[in-house]
């Protein structure tokens, strides 16, 4: 009976012991597949590569299919001269409108047909109140420290930016913004490839 009640203490502890092993090494598991998703790689690191890409994207966001609705105030931009917004339009606490001005009034879910007719998606909008992401007037190095910061770019890690410029589908619509109106300098396909090199290349900051 003794023997008995010790091989069953025996075998209960190595279960017990089996079990906190396999926890262990899924928690492993799972921290070791979050950091490298979140984590940038600098194994290719190079200061100039890495600010040059990042003048290139510059142009991008600096063109009105970008900067009219990152404004240095609180009212979007519109138009190939990023002119003040008409009708009063104001940003708003959520980005998309101000009290019965919402910004989904006129801003549909496509491109309203026509000469510089509305332009839409489904989440137009301005950024936040409280994150304005601001490129109006930003120096190549204060809007990269700003894309860096995690508490002005709206909380993203640099990998979680390179996807927002490459997948997002406001930042696609600046490729497809409907008759009468200018692309960015660059195609999509080359500034989304601009942005990573910057990235994995230190994300440096331009001088």
């Amino acid at each position: 009976m003794k023997l008995n009640n010790r091989l069953y203490k025996s075998k209960r502890l190595t279960l017990v012991t089996a079990g906190f092993v396999l926890a262990l090494t899924a928690a492993i598991l799972s921290f070791t597949s979050d950091h490298k998703e979140n984590a940038v790689s600098y194994s290719k690191k190079d200061s100039l590569a890495s600010q040059q890409a990042f003048l290139q994207v510059y142009k991008v966001l600096m063109s009105p299919r970008c900067m009219n609705c990152h404004p240095s105030g609180d009212i979007p931009l519109q138009g190939e001269y990023s002119l003040l917004h008409t009708q009063g339009v104001k940003r708003g606490p959520d980005g998309k409108g101000l009290y019965a001005l919402k910004c989904s009034n006129c801003h549909q879910a496509q491109n309203t047909p026509g000469l510089n007719m509305p332009p839409g998606n489904p989440n137009w909008h301005l950024p936040p109140a409280d994150m304005k992401m601001v490129f109006q007037g930003k120096t190549p190095r204060q809007l990269a420290m700003q894309l860096k910061d995690p508490n002005q770019n709206g909380h993203k890690t640099l990998n979680e930016l390179i996807k927002h410029v490459s997948s997002d589908s406001l930042v696609l619509w600046g490729w497809r913004p409907g008759d009468g109106r200018t692309k960015p300098p660059l195609d999509h396909a080359t500034f989304a490839k601009m942005f990573r090199e910057w990235v994995q290349k230190g994300a440096v900051v331009p001088d």
